[in-house]
């Protein structure tokens, strides 16, 4: 079984699985967390394959930085798809979609929209950086 293979077979229960030479991991991390935490910590994850629940655009920059070789999407968005092809990454999907739309359902995703516009995958990473202590703020401050 080749990695991208392994890593979807066990993404089930899991938001993403990593798999290279056979070896995988997973996280249950929400949305884009678990990359931006991976590549945070200096994880070398060149060469892994990546089953994903969500991939959208953001997803993809942050797949293309981190060096993934390979890409499956549970539900997958056209500029998902296009910035990873773009990358030369081969990307396979369940659910193509027009766009990733937020939890709530009521709009596009804010990790999207914070990348609509951004084309290059390390100005992408730093901007999701942003957005997500953002939203983190936000939510703390609404508990207050």
């Amino acid at each position: 079984m080749i990695d991208i293979e392994i890593a979807i077979a066990n993404l089930d229960g899991h938001s993403i699985c990593l798999c290279r030479n056979g070896k995988f991991f997973t996280d249950d991390g929400r949305g884009i967390s678990p990359m931006l935490r991976l590549i945070s910590g200096g994880i070398d994850l060149r060469g892994n394959s990546a089953a994903d629940v969500i991939v959208g655009k953001a997803a993809a920059m942050l797949f293309v930085k981190a060096g993934i070789v390979c890409v499956h999407g549970k539900v997958m968005s056209e500029s998902g798809k296009i910035f990873l092809e773009k990358h030369g990454i081969p990307c396979t999907y369940d659910i193509l979609t027009e766009r990733i739309i937020n939890r709530q359902g009521t709009d596009i995703c804010p990790m999207e929209k914070a990348v609509a516009d951004i084309e290059e995958a390390d100005a992408g990473h730093n901007v999701l950086k942003k957005r997500l202590e953002e939203l983190k703020k936000a939510q703390l401050s609404n508990l207050e």
